[in-house]
């Protein structure tokens, strides 16, 4: 039983780590399936969580920070739309210098606005979003294997979390069954063919780049009002680049990247669970390299397990309407 249920705890640490992961790579899936390629969910990630932290700050409601962060996070979003889709400006540079501008400027707006080193105030717990017990949880508690698991994994979590992962087969239905997401497959693949059946190429890439912002802004949220109670310097740590990752690795398809997403969790689980833990035959492993172990790992299944992961053929490339 007690192995059960250090399981448990492990698969439990797994979900809540990777919905930032999750909601970041279905970000990028919109706007990547668009022809935008957007290195700055890092950047929109960050921001958003800033904007939560300091709007729940204020006003005292989780709500009213994941508005901010979604506002905020969109904004950038469309700063990267004009920059490469209005302007054709080079759409890797455009995502790098949001992500540039939002490490510098929450620093400098959360010193100048609370005193406290870049970060926000503790935020109590009515300021956040709190765990959820489902229906029969606490009856079930005590049952055998299944009690356990409906109660430790299941149940629990914040409505975020929830959201996240039914954001996957949302975005299954929207890019797979929806006149939306046909076109935003072909912009992606094909520009011309759609602006020669009369839909607006710019119009679409906005919309994908906007519900960009929006995931990203709730992933940031997440980080400041649920998983975190505030914001913290650089709190992402680089989770917008592995999102990309877990993007690549599932070869651009929402329900494969849950799973790559849940793999790259697993890893900073285990990697947080055996900080100061002895190895056998190694013994104690430095702090410092469990906390690079998940970017490790990144790296090596990108480079050894992927196989060909091809593209959308017109991402990243701006398009010309042609005279």
């Amino acid at each position: 039983m007690e192995s059960l249920t250090t399981i448990l705890q492990l698969f439990d640490s797994t979900i809540r780590l990777s919905v930032p992961l999750l909601l970041a790579c279905l970000a990028g899936l919109y706007s990547e399936r668009a022809g935008i390629f957007d290195i700055g969910l890092e950047g929109k990630m960050l921001a958003g969580a800033f904007a939560a932290g300091a709007a729940a700050t204020w006003f005292g409601s989780a709500y009213i920070g994941l508005f901010a962060a979604v506002l905020i996070s969109v904004a950038l979003g469309l700063v990267h739309g004009f920059a490469s889709i209005t302007h054709r400006g080079n759409q890797i540079v455009s995502g790098v210098a949001i992500n540039f501008i939002a490490a510098g400027t929450t620093v400098i707006l959360g010193q100048a606005w609370f005193s406290q080193g870049g970060r926000t105030p503790s935020l109590p717990n009515d300021a956040r979003f709190n765990p959820i017990n489902l229906p029969g949880a606490q009856a079930l508690r005590d049952v055998p294997v299944i009690g356990p698991i409906y109660y430790e994994l299941i149940s629990g979590h914040s409505i975020l979390v929830y959201l996240a992962f039914a954001m996957v087969p949302f975005t299954w239905w929207v890019l797979y069954r929806t006149r939306f997401g046909l076109r935003l497959r072909a912009v992606g693949e094909n520009p011309a063919a759609v602006d020669t059946a009369g839909v607006s190429v710019p119009w679409l890439r906005y919309r994908a780049v906007i519900c960009c912002g929006v995931l990203c802004g709730v992933a940031g949220a997440y980080l400041a009002t649920a998983q975190g109670a505030g914001f913290v310097k650089d709190m992402t740590a680089g989770k917008g680049y592995i999102a990309l990752a877990a993007l690549i690795f599932a070869k651009w398809r929402p329900v494969q990247a849950m799973f790559a997403c849940l793999l790259f969790g697993f890893l900073d689980a285990v990697a947080i669970r055996m900080q100061g833990h002895p190895l056998p035959l190694i013994g104690e492993v430095p702090v410092q390299f469990m906390q690079a172990l998940p970017y490790i790992l990144t790296v090596v299944l990108l480079a050894g397990f992927i196989g060909k992961a091809i593209p959308p053929k017109a991402g990243g490339v701006a398009y010309v309407k042609e005279r």
